[in-house]
């Protein structure tokens, strides 16, 4: 029954998938659509100081976020993004840019109120202002410039600190143990079209294979044999055949007794005449 429930939930969720996202998980059909997350209403979300506008869900176990009118979320070494919060969520391969802007004690420093020893008032935003500003404030650099994010005092890291920053978070994702399990996955993916060309087991295309098998010599020969059918007269069935050969000698051996029999009566004929005389 559990089974059967599932089997339903995934087709529902199929069915939302936007078509380009279908696509994608149709090409990554290994990969597992992430468990949903349940909301009793539409989730408030902050703006994590030290980023290009990269909004996450404060609430969520899971790490949800917001960027550039997307929803992504992570899960068991993947990327998945979707327009909506709780559905529709299309495997992404490949990490996306903002991420390793994201400092990963952000959730201590939220729960402190307290980001690089400065007093971090966050502002909670509801969904529809930022479905509605998203844009607006993306253009304009709203919460960079005017804000500094809600960090009191506090003056961005420089472009070169960020940098570094980056490059150290991008180290340890890819040491996560889940990360390098899909790398490992994807590379076995991406081996094994290779390794069927080494054992000569590409499938060819279909006009390919027609032409070939067309050229092959059993099938040369198959052809022949229906030509030479087609030119040979039709066979009686085996039965038949006896019987006939049966019949001719019998045929042959009364032509050539009737003309014995004619000349016989012939010849009782003239006998008769001559009598009378």
């Amino acid at each position: 029954m559990k089974k059967v429930l599932l089997g339903i939930l995934l087709l529902a969720l199929t069915a939302l998938l936007p078509h380009s996202l279908r696509a994608e998980v149709h090409l990554s059909i290994d990969f597992a659509v992430p468990e949903p997350v349940i909301f009793a209403s539409a989730p408030e979300v902050i703006v994590l100081p030290d980023t290009n506008n990269v909004y996450v869900v404060p609430e969520s176990d899971f790490d949800i976020f917001f960027w550039n009118g997307w929803w992504w979320r992570p899960w068991e070494g993947r990327w998945y993004r979707s327009r909506s919060y709780n559905r529709g969520w299309g495997y992404y391969n490949n990490v996306p840019s903002f991420y390793y802007d994201v400092d990963p004690g952000w959730r201590d420093a939220y729960r402190d109120r307290n980001w690089s020893g400065h007093r971090w008032n966050y502002e909670r935003i509801p969904h529809q202002r930022l479905q509605r500003d998203w844009k607006k404030w993306h253009t304009n650099q709203y919460w960079q410039r005017n804000r500094t994010w809600g960090v009191e005092s506090y003056q961005p890291k420089p472009q070169r600190q960020r940098e570094e920053n980056r490059s150290h978070r991008q180290e340890q994702y890819q040491q996560r143990p889940e990360v390098q399990q899909h790398q490992q996955l994807i590379q076995e993916h991406q081996q094994q079209p290779v390794a069927q060309r080494q054992q000569g087991q590409v499938q060819k295309p279909k006009k390919q294979q027609i032409q070939e098998h067309q050229q092959s010599p059993q099938s040369q020969r198959q052809q022949q044999k229906i030509h030479k059918s087609k030119r040979q007269p039709r066979t009686e069935p085996k039965e038949q055949q006896q019987i006939q050969e049966q019949q001719q000698p019998q045929d042959q051996q009364h032509q050539q007794q009737k003309p014995q029999q004619e000349h016989g009566q012939n010849r009782g004929k003239n006998h008769q005449g001559k009598s009378q005389h």
